[in-house]
């Protein structure tokens, strides 16, 4: 087992990454019950949407909202060091007050400019795994960098859950774009788990994009909460502030992507499904070109078919 499933799974454990069906905290759907000797309604996990769907504009919504955090502190995923393997440059970016740390990747054909993709890791921490899952962009011709976010990996900054890390997000697209064989004009953001989740807000706050594609990412915030067995412990915020986690679920501002997108989950991942579905549908009610596309897998499996998909996706962008 890889990495990036064993730090999803160390996660599940600290109720912070909902990943397959086998080992979710279920809902439970309260109605009639099955057939004697089957399976009962009571046990049959129930993924509906909660949060509230708003009306406004995602990017207005943070300028007039501030986070509140019951504590500061580090990432809570563990970690290890890890350094740039060869062909890949540790660069340094500013997000606010921060200095933080992004891997990038040098092209090989160093005369022309290249397409950047900004690949943002899963789980909240990261390793060798993460950037190794990146490679199909870089075999395509992309430049690619993948930032390491506040309070990860022993950085500055406190976690704050899907909230300041997208600022870190729009910085280091920023840093992406000032790389000198990258066309800025050309940036593309993607990303699987957490990563795919901050991917979709980015793209809901910013037109630096030309195209944004998500893998597995968590649409909805609220019903995580409810799902997740240690949330309130684990989660720096008041979990129990509708508009606090309002401000962490794509689903709730699915008409503001400023770039088309592709939202993928795995065929094993039930839990995406119905958040995922209805925020394309939304989208696409908006005039917007979004849509939710379910690919073979489960939450590690069903990534590098995903990635295949986004990369024809954006070279039509």
């Amino acid at each position: 087992m890889n990495r990036f499933i064993c730090g999803v799974s160390a996660l599940l454990t600290s109720a912070l990454l909902l990943v397959s069906s086998c080992a979710l905290p279920r809902g439970r759907v309260q109605q009639n019950q099955a057939a004697p000797g089957g399976p009962q309604a009571a046990d049959i996990p129930s993924f509906a949407p909660l949060v509230e769907v708003q009306h406004g504009d995602y990017a207005e919504a943070r300028r007039g909202f501030r986070t509140k955090l019951l504590r500061e502190g580090p990432s809570p995923q563990e970690w290890q060091p890890v350094s740039p393997p060869a062909g890949v440059s540790e660069v340094e970016y500013s997000s606010g007050k921060l200095r933080l740390k992004a891997w990038v990747s040098r092209p090989k054909d160093n005369d022309s400019k290249h397409s950047g993709v900004l690949f943002l890791h899963g789980g909240f921490a990261f390793g060798l795994e993460d950037w190794e899952m990146s490679q199909p962009f870089r075999d395509a011709g992309c430049v690619v960098l993948t930032p390491i976010l506040r309070g990860e990996n022993g950085q500055p900054g406190a976690f704050t859950f899907f909230y300041d890390e997208v600022n870190d997000v729009l910085a280091a697209a920023e840093c992406l774009s000032q790389q000198p064989h990258v066309d800025p004009n050309h940036l593309f953001i993607a990303g699987p788990s957490a990563g795919g989740t901050l991917a979709l807000l980015a793209a809901m706050t910013s037109k630096r994009f030309r195209a944004a594609a998500s893998f597995s990412a968590t649409p909805d915030q609220v019903l995580f909460c409810k799902q997740a067995k240690h949330a309130a412990r684990d989660i720096p915020i008041d979990i129990t502030n509708a508009r606090e986690l309002q401000l962490r679920s794509p689903l709730a501002y699915a008409t503001s992507f400023k770039c088309p997108a592709r939202v993928f989950y795995g065929s094993l991942e039930p839990e995406w499904k119905q958040t995922s579905q209805l925020m394309a549908d939304l989208a696409k009610k908006h005039g917007l070109d979004v849509e939710a596309v379910q690919v073979e897998g489960d939450h590690g499996t069903s990534v590098r078919p995903a990635i295949e998909r986004a990369i024809a996706f954006f070279r039509d962008k």
